[in-house]
């Protein structure tokens, strides 16, 4: 075996198991609300490296339940980050642009100021400091807007939502970069490969697709691609009101990334052309 994954029917777990050498493990091996049973697996396993691709992603409700979305976003990937530690075995954690406040209008560093604005940012940067903390071999690697064709994500919700409605108001004033699960996967690989062979490595990264678009931008190109007849109207944020608060600005500065693993940001428009090339398959199948 040469990877531990945690997480088995994610979007980026799905695309993780496409790996050779990838045994990933959902709920039933592993319950991240119970931080023992994966510390238990990281203490036997034959793996050269641990990826957590599971966590608390429902944002919204998260803010009705913030114990459990600390203890699957921050205490459980913390002992687990210390559980690899003592082994000495790279931990790459998946964390996310929820981290900021989405303030401003440019690329957010690496190192920018964490200033989540809910529940669900709040956990995964409590997180990122327990792993810190563990002083292992790690990486932490955030991203954004994931989509692919498993899975719930604005993509198949678009999809489904031009089957009965010609028209659609979307969110104009959220700007990221829309990034291929597909993507997050192998980049995954790649950073944990460069663990394995030099510690030096370790540290926080950014990776999400380019170019940077809003909303209601991306949902007009999944309807130009997908051939689907909707009109998109923008709206703001305060139109379309949620439980949690979003960031505006989500972008996020990949140069580190590239630089010291030599990955691009992923197009997503060549991303999106491949998903949608996958649910045509799985509906023909």
């Amino acid at each position: 075996m040469t990877f531990l994954v945690f997480g088995k029917t994610g979007q980026v777990a799905r695309e993780l198991a496409q790996f050779d050498g990838v045994h990933c493990v959902g709920r039933a091996e592993a319950d991240l609300r119970d931080p023992d049973q994966c510390v238990a697996l990281i203490k036997q396993t034959d793996a050269k490296a641990v990826i957590n691709a599971a966590a608390y992603t429902a944002v919204d409700r998260a803010e009705a339940e913030p114990q459990l979305a600390h203890q699957i976003n921050a205490t459980t990937p913390g002992a687990m980050a210390q559980a690899a530690a003592e082994r000495g075995l790279p931990f790459v954690q998946i964390s996310t642009d929820y981290v900021f406040d989405g303030s401003g209008d440019q690329p957010w560093s690496t190192q920018g100021p964490a200033n989540p604005l809910g529940v669900y940012g709040q956990s995964k940067w409590n997180g990122e400091e327990l792993i810190r903390r563990a002083q292992g071999v790690h990486a932490i690697l955030r991203t954004s807007w994931v989509f692919s064709a498993h899975g719930s994500n604005f993509v198949k919700t678009m999809l489904a939502l031009s089957d009965t409605r010609p028209a659609l108001s979307i969110v104009a004033d959220q700007v990221g970069g829309p990034t291929p699960a597909a993507d997050i996967a192998q980049a995954c690989v790649t950073i944990a490969n460069a663990l394995c062979q030099d510690p030096k490595y370790t540290d926080t990264y950014h990776f999400s697709g380019a170019p940077a678009v809003s909303w209601a931008d991306f949902a007009r190109a999944i309807f130009a691609a997908s051939g689907k007849d909707v009109t998109v109207t923008d709206i703001p944020s305060s139109g379309y009101p949620t439980p949690a608060a979003r960031p505006p600005n989500s972008r996020l500065d990949c140069t580190t990334t590239t630089q010291t693993f030599g990955l691009p940001q992923p197009d997503w428009h060549a991303g999106l052309m491949q998903v949608l090339d996958d649910l045509n398959r799985k509906a023909l199948s």
